[in-house]
C-alpha cells in the first residue's frame, strides 16, 4: 500500500480514529489509562515505552495505511496470509499504526521476521509499538474477558520486546 499514489487519500482524522496522525493525539488518555492501572501493570517502565513512542515522530511523506489490521481483519488460507479485509479506518498518513499486529497476533521470533522482512526504521517500530500499547492499555479496562485477555497478551508481548537486551 505503501507505493500507492496517495493525491486523491483521506488524511488521517476522525474515520480513522486519528491513526496515520500522531501519537499524541491519544496521550492524556494513555497516561490516564496507566494511572488507572495502578500496579496492575509495571507503571514506569510502561511509561518510558509510551514517552519513546512520543519521541519517535513521524517526518516522511505521507502513505497509505489500512489503519485496522488487527486478526479479525486477516483471512489465512493454508496457514499464510491470503487477504486483508476491512478498509474502512484506511487513509494517507504515518504507516506506524498498521504494525500492531507484531505484538498484537505474532510471536517474539515472528515479529522479528515481520520487521526485518518490512525494514522498519526505529522511530516507526517504536510508534508502532506506541500505537499497540494505547489499544491495550485502554483495552484492559473493559469488562469483556476476551478482550482483557487479548490486552493482556499484546501488553505482555510489548513489555518482553523492550525489555529484552539488545533491542
Amino acid at each position: 500500500m505503501h507505493r500507492i499514489d496517495v493525491t486523491s487519500g483521506p488524511a488521517a482524522g476522525e474515520h480513522s480514529a486519528w491513526r496515520g496522525g500522531p501519537l499524541r493525539t491519544y496521550d492524556a488518555q494513555t497516561r490516564a489509562a496507566i494511572a488507572g492501572l495502578g500496579d496492575r501493570i509495571p507503571g514506569e517502565l510502561v511509561t518510558g515505552i509510551w514517552e519513546l513512542a512520543l519521541r519517535s515522530t513521524w517526518s516522511g511523506p505521507p502513505v497509505w495505511f489500512h489503519g485496522d489490521v488487527a486478526f479479525g481483519n486477516l483471512l489465512v488460507r493454508d496457514g499464510r496470509l491470503a487477504a486483508v479485509i476491512d478498509f474502512g479506518c484506511c487513509g494517507v498518513g504515518d504507516p506506524a499504526g498498521d504494525l500492531t499486529v507484531a505484538w498484537t497476533l505474532l510471536t517474539a521470533g515472528s515479529r522479528t521476521a515481520f520487521r526485518d522482512a518490512l525494514a522498519v526504521d526505529e522511530a516507526t517500530w517504536n510508534r508502532g509499538r506506541g500505537w499497540a500499547l494505547w489499544k491495550a492499555l485502554i483495552t484492559l479496562h473493559v469488562t469483556d474477558p476476551a478482550r482483557a485477555a487479548e490486552a493482556r497478551h499484546t501488553l505482555a508481548a510489548i513489555v518482553e520486546e523492550y525489555a529484552a537486551p539488545g533491542r
